[in-house]
């Protein structure tokens, strides 16, 4: 396994993490994901441990706490051999505080965390979304104090526009509290747009990504077929897919070039996928998700091995995607984007 430095900080974490969105089932959207309870989640869990993913991401969110109590359950006499990243912000009640990133609901959302993963500390605690109705300052003040009372090891964004990410860092620096060192950014081969605006700031002011769908709900995993009806068991049939209205045309353009490369590799279709992301500026760490062993063995399958660069051009070319304004505006003066970044 390899590992890479998250960010400005002295954190190393694996190319791969296990997202347990799947853990818990506890409502129709995340039935389709997953229904994995705790005697699977052990199985899954050593998996992990034994090709050496350490490294779990959760959120209180998901299935409304289920997946943190499952986890911590599941991790019990493992939480010195592991990370665990968890999020706040994202509605958990139907209170006025319920939701958001202010210091009250914050502070209350990582002891509500701490309980159901049975830890004593966070090594890693999102910002699930940006909340425009709290103060920036006011949730990394109070980031900080949970930094600072040990409760949490570092801070990391998620969902964040540019402008959000880029005055969060500001604020932090002014004040000398704890930096966002990582963003976990929507990112694939069929959805592109997190390298117009995220990627150049990631690079410029040293923030790692980590990538949570990285194979858009299934679409570049294989399962999706010129000519074909869309899986039965596939999220997007199932209610649980992310991101905006595909352009199937555009998606088994990329597919038949995805085939080309696994046949070229003697990889699975879903292991090119990740390992694409993989050789992107700015990418961490890659988080993927399993129903079951079989899924886990194969995604645990897309490292320890490269694409060429003959083979990432291909699969850049047939993915291309033309940007929004300014970005097209700024595709017509190629010698003002610095390296490494290709639009």
């Amino acid at each position: 396994m390899e590992y890479r430095q998250l960010g400005a900080s002295g954190l190393r974490v694996p190319v791969l993490s296990f997202g347990t969105a799947t853990f818990g089932g506890g409502n129709e959207f995340f039935k389709a994901w997953g229904n994995t309870q705790v005697d699977d989640a052990k199985e899954l869990i050593n998996l992990c441990l034994d090709a050496g993913v350490n490294f779990f991401d959760t959120a209180n969110i998901y299935s409304k706490g289920l997946s943190e109590e499952i986890l911590g359950k599941a991790l019990e006499g493992l939480r010195n051999e592991v990370l665990i990243s968890t999020k706040a912000t994202l509605p958990m009640g139907d209170g006025v505080n319920d939701y958001g990133s202010s210091r009250l609901h914050l502070i209350k959302q990582a002891e509500d965390s701490l309980k159901r993963l049975q830890t004593d500390h966070i090594d890693i605690y999102h910002m699930h979304s940006f909340d425009a109705t709290t103060p920036v300052e006011e949730t990394l003040r109070a980031l900080d104090d949970l930094v600072t009372s040990g409760k949490v090891r570092y801070i990391a964004c998620s969902n964040f526009s540019g402008w959000h990410l880029m005055k969060s860092l500001s604020v932090s620096e002014r004040y000398g509290w704890s930096r966002y060192i990582a963003n976990q950014a929507y990112y694939s081969l069929l959805d592109r747009e997190f390298e117009w605006e995220l990627m150049p700031l990631a690079i410029d002011q040293n923030v790692s990504t980590i990538v949570w769908s990285p194979l858009a709900s299934g679409k570049v995993s294989g399962k999706f077929r010129r000519g074909q009806p869309i899986p039965a068991d596939s999220r997007t049939v199932q209610g649980g897919a992310h991101g905006p209205a595909t352009n199937f045309d555009r998606l088994y353009n990329i597919v038949d070039v995805l085939d080309e490369v696994a046949e070229e590799t003697g990889k699975s279709v879903a292991q090119v996928s990740i390992n694409w992301l993989l050789q992107r500026p700015t990418v961490a760490n890659i988080i993927i998700g399993a129903r079951n062993q079989e899924q886990l063995k194969q995604n645990l399958g897309a490292v320890g091995w490269n694409l060429t660069t003959d083979q990432i051009k291909k699969l850049d070319a047939a993915s291309d995607l033309t940007p929004i304004y300014p970005y097209w505006h700024q595709r017509q003066n190629p010698k003002l984007i610095p390296p490494p970044i290709q639009y």
